[in-house]
């Protein structure tokens, strides 16, 4: 067995030279907002993830960085775009610190988009669903004040009006990419998480696994079952709401019409429900996602508990992928979520917020036989390696 997407075995570098050009995966623990933000204002993150040099550690996660404000702009009229341009000024770690060199190069599941130089650009609330159902309630009012004026009554009770201004809570999540050599001097640290034993009698229980989840209606492969679990349901659900997952909501014409309001507004819906999708023909036990400010994108999982035990321990198989926007689906005739095809980024997302909620005791990567290129049942691309990472959660954080 082995743990390809994290590191587990290596020791963070005594001293290392973090290269340009390196990504740093972070999340904000102070807020940043348009409408109320000024230039100079400060603000914090942390690392999330163990940053790589090659095939080492040069940098756990942990880390604080510090920054500021360089330069807002609040979105005043509904035609107009905000924009903000961030500093990272400092990172630190205990009485290690260094003058950080960095830019932005993402912004996890946001609807703002970003340029070279790592300026965020913002929406135009005149441009979304719910400007231009505005910009068509106007033309009739001009004609027919009467029926503008219910039209207006009937918009504004079902929706409400978009708030394009960069509102980005603590919990947001985004990558840098340094623009100079951190020098970096980390102590010997390893991570204290071992892999999971007995090896022999994990191969064999993660084999008898199901590959493949299906869709209800009609019946065809959709995601590949990526990751498992060992632990207590309170267990696991604490670990995702530790690590700022939500839950969803059950599909009905409550959550339905809500997911509307999302779309018109182009907002987040934090409690969204996913469609159902059955291993063995059970619909899944739990269901966990992460967004920030928009419905097109969201990382999102299903779980269901499996027979047996292993350890003591219930086990727990998942299927998770990362959506990233959203396309009209010519098989189904309906709109539906593209997915990254690239899904073992999904599972190391998985891996490293729960590693860093300090609540995994065990992990592994077990290998198996499976086709390296498949496809959903919306027909997105797959692409995998087809391990499964196996977790094993704790109800205490490591000290």
């Amino acid at each position: 067995m082995r743990f390809g997407v994290i590191l587990l075995a290596a020791s963070v570098l005594a001293g290392a030279s973090i290269p340009s050009g390196t990504q740093v995966q972070i999340r904000l623990t102070t807020a940043l907002n348009t409408a109320t933000g000024k230039v100079d204002q400060p603000f914090e993150a942390v690392v999330i993830a163990p940053v790589v040099v090659g095939d080492r550690i040069a940098m756990a996660a942990g880390a604080k960085v510090t920054g500021h404000v360089q330069a807002i702009q609040a979105a005043d009229q509904t035609n107009q775009r905000a924009e903000l341009s961030l500093a990272f000024d400092q990172i630190a770690e205990g009485r290690r610190k260094a003058t950080l060199g960095a830019k932005l190069a993402s912004i996890d599941n946001a609807r703002e988009s970003l340029d070279a130089d790592g300026r965020i650009t913002g929406i135009a609330a005149s441009e979304t669903a719910s400007g231009r159902l505005d910009q068509g309630i106007n033309k009739v009012t001009q004609k027919y004040p009467g029926l503008g004026d219910l039209l207006n009554t009937v918009k504004q009770t079902v929706v409400k009006e978009t708030d394009s201004n960069i509102d980005y809570e603590p919990g947001v999540e985004m990558t840098l990419e340094l623009t100079k050599a951190l020098d970096w001097a980390a102590g010997d640290v390893t991570i204290d998480v071992k892999p999971i034993q007995p090896e022999q009698e994990l191969l064999r229980l993660v084999s008898r696994q199901p590959f493949r989840t299906t869709v209800e209606k009609p019946p065809r492969p959709s995601d590949v079952t990526n990751l498992m679990f060992l632990g207590s349901a309170q267990e696991i659900s604490n670990a995702f709401e530790q690590a700022g997952w939500s839950t969803a909501e059950r599909l009905s014409a409550s959550s339905k019409l809500e997911t509307f309001r999302a779309i018109v507004e182009q907002r987040g819906y934090k409690e969204a429900p996913l469609s159902t999708l059955l291993l063995d023909g059970a619909p899944p036990d739990m269901v966990f996602q992460k967004q920030n400010d928009t419905f097109s994108a969201r990382h999102h999982l299903r779980i269901w508990h499996r027979p047996g035990k292993f350890g003591g321990q219930d086990i727990w198989v998942c299927a998770a992928t990362h959506d990233i926007g959203i396309d009209f689906s010519e098989q189904s005739r309906t709109f539906t979520h593209k997915i990254d095809s690239q899904i073992d980024r999904e599972r190391a997302k998985v891996v490293n917020d729960l590693l860093f909620t300090g609540l995994v005791r065990g992990l592994s990567l077990v290998s198996r036989e499976l086709p390296s290129r498949l496809s959903n049942a919306t027909g997105d691309t797959l692409e995998t390696d087809g391990s499964m990472a196996v977790i094993e959660i704790s109800g205490t954080a490591r000290k």
